[in-house]
């Protein structure tokens, strides 16, 4: 009860204050090549439950990141049998993407894209803290163990995002999500999310 009142309260207040930066950066984006604001993409809940989850369009138009395959012929881990690597990494810190539009790479850098999460924490599917909700072409082939880290709600925030972000491979984050998981208190999410907070000011890439 205390955490989704902590979820209530914050992403509430959050939007409020936020409100001025959420217009402008729905503006620019519009603005700069006249496509969609929010990029939405399914993604694993609680318990493996399936929900769309928000963020502000960073990527140009038709060149968004992998997480629309609906046949699995066209599954591009098809070949992990049966456990995500320990080794492998989504997205890269470094290096440039033409596909980010130029807002796009100011949004990420300081984690603006992120900001319309606080509606899915709202409507319940997601928390401001927990294991980041992964895209289901990966969740489908997380063994046993893997599995775990859905055995709570995902978050906007986490204590692998405060401990490396986007630098960190599969397998050491699984081992921060799982370690959350056995030790989630109310005291510890107010730790994250302080070390969140400065992250962002710092503008470290996030996962």
């Amino acid at each position: 009860m205390a955490k989704r009142a902590l979820d209530i309260g914050v992403s509430t207040a959050g939007l409020v204050a936020i409100s001025p930066i959420l217009a402008y950066t729905s503006y620019k984006i519009k603005k700069e090549d006249g496509g969609p604001i929010f990029f939405k993409q399914k993604r694993s809940g609680l318990n493996d439950e399936v929900f769309e989850m928000y963020k502000f369009r960073s990527m140009k138009v038709d060149n968004q990141v992998i997480g629309t395959h609906s046949d699995k012929s066209s599954d591009p881990y098809e070949d992990w049998n049966g456990r995500v690597p320990d080794d492998f990494v989504f997205k890269s810190a470094s290096g440039h993407n033409p596909n980010i539009t130029e807002s796009g790479a100011f949004i990420r850098k300081y984690s603006i894209d992120e900001l319309p999460q606080f509606f899915n924490v709202l409507k319940g599917e997601m928390s401001i803290v927990g294991p980041r909700p992964e895209i289901i072409q990966i969740t489908a082939h997380y063994d046993k163990e893997q599995k775990r880290r859905l055995e709570t709600k995902p978050g906007i925030t986490g204590w692998a995002q405060v401990n490396g972000r986007s630098d960190m491979n599969h397998g050491k984050k699984i081992e921060y999500d799982l370690w959350y998981v056995e030790n989630e208190n109310f005291f510890l999410d107010i730790k994250i999310l302080w070390l969140t907070l400065v992250q962002v000011i710092r503008g470290k890439g996030s996962v």
